[in-house]
């Protein structure tokens, strides 16, 4: 392996700088449960690499008026123990609690889980449903764009030469309203989505569904906001009509591909099977069930 730079900044300023003014390939370092598996095996070669979890603002988690802002560089397990949290944002725990092993979360970030652009991706589909904005720092200043605008492809992002992500938004919740991700996997845990489904709904007083967001993962080059899917939900008390709409939906934006874990077919019969399962889970929350 050729001579790495390594440099620790201190603020997203100084990060940016060192990124745009890398003549090489230049990478960001977060928990690095991704980049150094990547880079051991010769995927990733970096003559620069801007380790920024001493960057205050990327490692903090705060609650804003019921807003909640996370630091693209905060650890999984930080998030998942930060009870408040959890308690306003379930599903997004739901995916965060599934990358890898306990000992993976200790260290990976979801600015990882995001950036490294897997389609499979397990907070992704979570995050996108929670509406999630991401605070982008750059050459050219700062920008927010939505979650689901990242990704490009399988490993490719939409970020520009010189540009990192700070942090994410996730708004406040209305009342009554529930999250919850769900995934499929050949094993119990230590795997890669097959197909996952996040999913967040709000209720009025009556109990119908007013607002949704339907995110399909693994299914597509990237993670997928389904607005279709939301739309079988909307006006509905999520009843069995509603959660029928709502699989056909799902199963109709899946665009999978065959590989060694699931077949197209299988993989577009799950995305409705989950999606049905997981508004079930967001429905419970919503009523306080749960």
């Amino acid at each position: 392996m050729s001579d790495i730079r390594y440099e620790t900044p201190k603020t997203a300023d100084a990060a940016v700088a060192l990124l745009a003014a890398a003549t090489g390939p230049a990478k960001v370092l977060a928990g690095g449960t991704d980049m150094l598996v990547q880079m051991r095996a010769g995927v990733q070669k970096p003559g620069l690499l801007v380790d920024v979890k001493y960057i205050p603002e990327m490692t903090t988690v705060s609650n804003d008026n019921g807003a909640w802002r996370v630091g693209a560089a905060v650890a999984c397990m930080k998030l998942v123990e930060d009870k408040a949290f959890a308690l306003a944002w379930p599903g997004v725990i739901d995916g965060v609690n599934l990358i890898g092993s306990v000992q993976v979360r200790g260290r990976a970030s979801v600015g990882g889980n995001v950036c490294n652009a897997s389609p499979a991706a397990d907070s992704v589909p979570a995050m996108i449903a929670a509406g999630a904005v991401a605070k982008i720092s750059g050459p050219a200043g700062k920008r927010e764009i939505p979650v689901e605008q990242i990704a490009a492809g399988p490993g490719k992002t939409s970020l520009a030469k010189g540009e990192l992500i700070t942090s994410f938004l996730l708004p406040k919740r209305a009342a009554r309203s529930g999250d919850a991700y769900l995934r499929f996997t050949p094993r119990t845990e230590m795997d890669i989505a097959v197909v996952g489904v996040g999913i967040n709904v709000t209720l009025d007083d009556q109990g119908v569904c007013t607002q949704a967001r339907v995110a399909l993962g693994a299914v597509a080059e990237r993670a997928l906001l389904v607005p279709e899917a939301a739309a079988a939900l909307v006006g509905s008390k999520i009843d069995d009509a509603a959660l029928d709409r709502l699989a056909a939906a799902a199963s109709a934006a899946a665009r999978p591909i065959d590989d060694k874990r699931g077949t197209k077919e299988f993989r577009i019969k799950i995305a409705g099977v989950l999606a049905r399962r997981a508004a079930k889970i967001a429905l419970d929350r919503a009523m306080g069930n749960n």
